[in-house]
């Protein structure tokens, strides 16, 4: 129990922090008038969140922030804190524009895949001539690695911005995107604990600890603002939060060397960019949509779903995918 300490304790007082710094950024948020824009296209049922106070990825950071200079940070979990917490600035940004210039549209598409790439494309290199995670890859199901060699940083680039602005997609009913990643980022730090303790170089062990512990953390961190985001949500994350807490899970698919076990245990954001990417493509072709609302869970909302069944669902598929993802660990 000694040795799990050191993981509860990040995520334990990640998650004091962040239901204290929570009335403060609501309270914040409202004198500033930092509300939602809510799509005028989005479900009806939506019209009523409405100058909901958003931008509360800033309780999820800040719980994050306390925690981690608290407890410490290695090597790479520094990397993973700072690419998460770059990410957050570009939703942030995002987020201020739409509040500044009250329109549901913040940064423009392409100002978006700039930031998104130049922090991909660290993170990729980095990853690639670190000396403790390299180019190869754990296969899932086997003991077995995938060398990639130089074609590790695209597909390592490829994967970071999928996996980012899935979570920012998910990002659209009350609790659904925080319930979703508390669980990803639950699963992700319990692997990477194990692989700590299961490489006999001690330097890797000791990195890939820290790495647990900022999943943890990161856990906590989320646990705590979905305290305020659970139906009815008193406050949104908005990108800030979504774009910080998607840098955060491809930190750790990254570093980790787990790239392969996305697809299975993040199956629901994918389902998400799958959905979208299907709509926009029926309608431009076939002047069709194929769902009655993109993402897939606006379409589940529309059949009749209450808000927070279709959270529920979600939360729930993702316990039984991260369950497979669990059973796929061999070393």
């Amino acid at each position: 129990m000694e040795g799990l300490a050191k993981y509860i304790l990040p995520l334990l007082a990640a998650f004091a922090v962040g239901i204290a710094a929570g009335p403060v950024v609501i309270r914040l948020m409202k004198r500033l008038k930092f509300g939602q824009q809510v799509r005028d296209d989005g479900p009806k049922t939506h019209l009523a969140k409405q100058n909901t106070p958003t931008i509360g990825g800033i309780i999820i950071f800040v719980a994050m922030a306390v925690t981690a200079a608290i407890f410490g940070v290695s090597e790479i979990s520094l990397i993973a804190a700072l690419a998460a917490a770059a990410y957050g600035l570009v939703g942030f940004l995002d987020d201020f524009i739409k509040i500044y210039k009250k329109r549901s549209m913040g940064l423009r598409a392409y100002q978006k895949i700039i930031g998104q790439f130049g922090i991909a494309l660290i993170m990729a290199v980095y990853a690639y001539r670190s000396p403790y995670i390299g180019s190869s890859i754990m296969i899932p199901f086997t003991d077995r690695m995938l060398d990639l060699g130089v074609f590790y940083i695209p597909v390592a680039v490829f994967v970071i911005i999928a996996l980012v602005n899935a979570v920012n997609l998910t990002d659209g009913l009350d609790g659904l995107a925080s319930g979703v990643m508390s669980v990803i980022l639950f699963t992700f730090t319990a692997i990477t604990v194990f692989l700590s303790v299961s490489v006999q170089d001690e330097a890797l062990a000791a990195q890939l600890s820290g790495l647990a512990k900022f999943g943890a953390l990161t856990v906590g961190a989320t646990l705590a603002f979905l305290r305020y985001n659970i139906y009815p949500a008193r406050i949104f994350m908005g990108d800030t939060g979504s774009l910080l807490l998607g840098g955060a899970i491809s930190a750790m698919a990254l570093f980790s060397r787990m790239m392969l076990f996305v697809p299975v245990a993040c199956g629901v954001l994918v389902a998400s960019c799958v959905s979208v990417i299907l709509q926009v493509g029926s309608y431009k072709l076939r002047k069709k949509r194929i769902f009655k609302m993109a993402p897939l869970h606006h379409h589940f909302e529309l059949l009749g779903n209450h808000e927070t069944k279709v959270t529920s669902m979600y939360v729930l598929v993702t316990v039984i995918l991260c369950l497979i993802t669990l059973l796929a660990v061999r070393v």
